[in-house]
């Protein structure tokens, strides 16, 4: 496991979840790893979990939503490590969404323009920080963490959708705009990911009904988003770039009616 070897990642929102799998994921793969989370004590036990088991790990407290954090992220990166090769933005503003992000009709301005500061501009400037160190280095790989509900419509957090439907866009224009410097920008959309916190926020019926409408026998792991990140971070994804791979057990692929008819 060594395909990223030599290579300086750094991964946002990585205190837990996805972004904790994918630290380690890719610390496993030989990255030196960035772990960087609003929740710096998080960040910091995920880092020592990554170097007690021999990886190379750096924790960093950053807040997207704050533009001179995330830049300090990105130079304290370089600081450590001499550059950047990926850059995972993972971190959403998921505690907005799960309480605060009403339907339309009720939508809050404030909470619509909280999310899209943290999930889509917090974004942006990372990118925008990493590109002249991926550049210097002959290239790099940006992976945006999107959503299915970036793709469709749903009856709850239309900022959220919104917000992860712009970074689908967002990384159209980066992989157009600098491709010809050797970066690469490709997003994920992953389905129904059981983490710890969607074990306490959706109760076992609503699981059921989302594995219902997954096309596999199982609903999704961290794990599962964490090793399609480290593929699109390698080099056997060099030839990607611009496009948004779902994650998702085929949630999306199907016609709306399969699961009532399977069970018909």
């Amino acid at each position: 496991m060594s395909r990223l070897q030599g290579k300086i990642a750094v991964i946002t929102g990585a205190a837990s979840g996805i972004g904790a799998a994918t630290a380690r994921r890719v610390a496993a793969e030989g990255a030196s790893t960035v772990v960087a989370d609003l929740n710096k004590d998080g960040a910091a036990a995920v880092a020592e979990e990554i170097t007690s088991s021999g990886g190379t790990a750096t924790a960093v407290g950053v807040d997207l939503g704050d533009t001179d954090s995330v830049r300090a992220m990105i130079e304290s990166t370089v600081g450590a490590y001499g550059g950047v090769d990926v850059l995972h933005n993972n971190a959403a503003a998921t505690h907005l969404a799960a309480r605060r992000d009403l339907a339309v009709a009720e939508a809050d301005p404030a909470v619509w323009d909280d999310t899209m500061r943290i999930n889509v501009r917090g974004a942006m400037v990372a990118i925008q920080a990493a590109l002249p160190h991926m550049i210097a280095r002959g290239g790099g790989a940006v992976i945006n963490t999107s959503s299915g509900s970036g793709l469709a419509g749903d009856l709850r957090n239309p900022a959220y959708g919104a917000s992860k439907a712009a970074l689908i866009n967002l990384t159209w224009y980066v992989a157009t705009q600098y491709g010809k410097q050797g970066v690469r920008c490709n997003a994920i959309t992953p389905g129904f990911i059981v983490t710890g916190a969607s074990r306490h926020s959706a109760h076992g019926a609503m699981q059921e009904t989302m594995l219902r409408h997954h096309l596999t026998p199982r609903l999704g792991s961290p794990e599962d988003v964490a090793a399609a990140v480290v593929f699109l971070a390698s080099d056997e994804a060099a030839f990607i770039t611009g496009q948004t791979l779902g994650v998702d057990g085929g949630l999306l692929a199907h016609q709306p009616y399969v699961a009532d008819m399977r069970q018909g």
